[in-house]
């Protein structure tokens, strides 16, 4: 398992940036890119800030999110024309079905990777992402057919607990690339120990990410890169720089994260150093 001595080794930072998501837009931070062309934008600015991976949601014309292969497509052929990130769709989704999840698997070519989600989280006041291991294993297994490699989201130690269970009903290969989430509501909450034993739990052989919603984001992105993890962040999950004050850009939060691993002696994974790294 990745952990303390690739921090002291100086192992590179894998980033990935969550451009835009699916559930806030303009109306959360007016910088948010949503259509093609801006998410690509903001992708190769990311790059150039010290990204080496894109987490993708696409988008509907009026902003809303959207499944289809169609859509991720065109966002995916926007983004490949400006960066070499490795390209990471979502598979995600409150109340959508499984056949709507299945779409952002399907484009030619397939992504590199794709987010699988774990477990049930609570979404809103009435809504609740179910993720029954029926859906994550008939999920994993179109991603398997397709040569995409899963990252394994796991919300609350609950989710770990599941990640250990999709290894005994399916035959991974490592290294098991996850991200461990910290914050309000269903998630883990955001203390230090709580991250601290969520890695202790990761089955051996795995990688992690480490992403905290909201102004949890850069101390916890802090602590994963000197636990000898990598990090995740973007206007997805956090759209302030400072308390109250919105982000310029999602290259304004890689470059933030990407200063603290120099200052701590790992250097930003280019992106073929990510995929040598997660073995892509």
């Amino acid at each position: 398992m990745t952990g303390y001595e690739e921090y002291l080794s100086g192992e590179p930072v894998v980033i990935t940036v969550a451009l835009t998501g699916g559930v806030h837009g303009k109306e959360a931070n007016p910088n948010l890119p949503e259509t093609p062309a801006e998410v690509a934008a903001a992708a190769a600015d990311a790059e150039a800030a010290g990204a080496s991976v894109a987490h993708l949601h696409a988008r509907q014309p009026n902003g809303e999110r959207s499944f289809s292969a169609e859509r991720f497509q065109e966002l995916t052929e926007a983004v490949r024309e400006t960066t070499d990130l490795v390209i990471q769709h979502s598979t995600g989704g409150t109340g959508a079905p499984l056949e709507a999840r299945r779409q952002p698997l399907r484009t030619d070519p397939a992504p590199e990777m794709a987010s699988l989600d774990m477990g049930p989280l609570n979404r809103y006041r009435h809504l609740t992402s179910e993720n029954p291991r029926a859906m994550v294993d008939a999920l994993y297994d179109e991603m398997d057919d397709r040569g995409i490699k899963p990252e394994l989201e796991a919300f609350n130690d609950g989710h770990v607990n599941e990640i250990h269970g999709l290894l005994e009903r399916r035959d991974l290969a490592p290294p098991y690339h996850t991200t461990l989430v910290f914050g309000g509501g269903t998630l883990t909450p955001a203390r230090p120990r709580n991250l601290l034993n969520a890695v202790r739990n990761l089955p051996d052989g795995a990688t992690f990410n480490t992403l905290g919603f909201g102004p949890h984001q850069l101390p916890f992105a802090t602590l994963g890169t000197i636990l000898g993890g990598h990090v995740r962040v973007g206007l997805e999950d956090n759209v302030y720089s400072e308390r109250g004050e919105l982000a310029e850009s999602n290259a304004q939060l890689v470059e933030r994260v990407a200063g603290v691993a120099r200052t701590l002696g790992r250097e930003p994974a280019t992106p073929d150093e990510a995929r040598d790294l997660l073995a892509l």
